[in-house]
């Protein structure tokens, strides 16, 4: 069977450098942007590229190699220079109001970081962002079975990835990250940089009792030691957690107090969201 020209363009091109990726991430990004400014589908501007609309879904999502031809037959669609595509835009855009109009929750799960973070979006009506979900939209797959594909390092660089794109793309959100965000220094550099970090926290023993109460069976799952683990995690993580800019601690609050503390405490610190 015959391949297209770009898929054959890709099977031959060396394993990416971390420097490369982050630069086809860019890229993609780039001509995402491009596209959806202009009201194109993935599949029109495939048509008028001459480039295949798979392709373009791997490049979009940094995850394809493009020659320069290629590139070229892309920028011509978008009706912009090639060199345009190659512009650095590492820095927020110039319209971002501040990092502190981007509030991120940081914490492991049980703490309340998706709840609190639900209700603050609506409250002050901006965009929830919560990474795992992105991560899941990003490859079409449940975040368990990206884990299991592409193991911790791999799941991280697509949660840095949707992470920096979100960071890129809105002026002002409530972003939920992973628990284990922290743990990836590029990523939590990136995060505590361009948005007022909250860490969500509880103590080890209703950590536990709310994700059980959930559903949740895993954290037992062939662990009878899962106690001492968690609190392993804790102990591990808290002097990375504690960078964050406030610490808001839930233990033995309903839901609406630790609200109603989260917004009280943003406030006197002045953080618009």
């Amino acid at each position: 069977m015959k391949r297209s020209d770009d898929t054959a363009v890709a099977d031959l091109m060396p394993a990416p450098s971390p420097s490369a990726e982050r630069f086809a991430a860019d890229l993609g990004r780039r001509i995402r942007t491009l596209r959806e400014t202009q009201s194109l589908s993935r599949r029109q501007l495939a048509l008028e590229s001459n480039v295949s609309e798979r392709y373009l879904a791997h490049v979009e999502s940094g995850s394809g190699n493009i020659s320069v031809m290629l590139l070229a037959r892309v920028a011509d669609a978008l009706r912009v220079c090639v060199v345009d595509l190659f512009a650095r835009d590492d820095d927020v855009p110039q319209n971002d109001l501040s990092r502190h109009a981007r509030i991120a929750l940081i914490g492991l799960r049980g703490a309340g970081k998706s709840t609190l973070g639900a209700m603050l979006a609506k409250a002050h009506r901006i965009p929830l962002v919560e990474l795992n979900r992105e991560v899941a939209h990003e490859t079409g797959l449940p975040t368990s079975e990206v884990m299991s594909l592409y193991g911790t390092g791999g799941y991280r660089r697509i949660e840095q990835r949707v992470l920096e794109r979100a960071v890129h793309e809105r002026a002002e959100a409530v972003i939920v990250a992973g628990g284990g965000i922290v743990n990836c220094e590029e990523a939590f550099d990136f995060l505590l940089a361009h948005c007022f970090t909250v860490w969500v926290r509880a103590r080890p023993e209703e950590h536990m009792a709310r994700v059980l109460a959930q559903g949740d069976l895993r954290p037992m799952a062939g662990h009878v030691e899962a106690m001492d683990d968690l609190r392993h995690i804790l102990a591990t993580r808290e002097p990375l957690y504690r960078k964050a800019d406030l610490v808001i601690d839930t233990s033995g609050e309903t839901v609406r107090q630790s609200f109603a503390k989260l917004k009280r405490e943003l406030a006197s610190m002045n953080v618009a969201a």
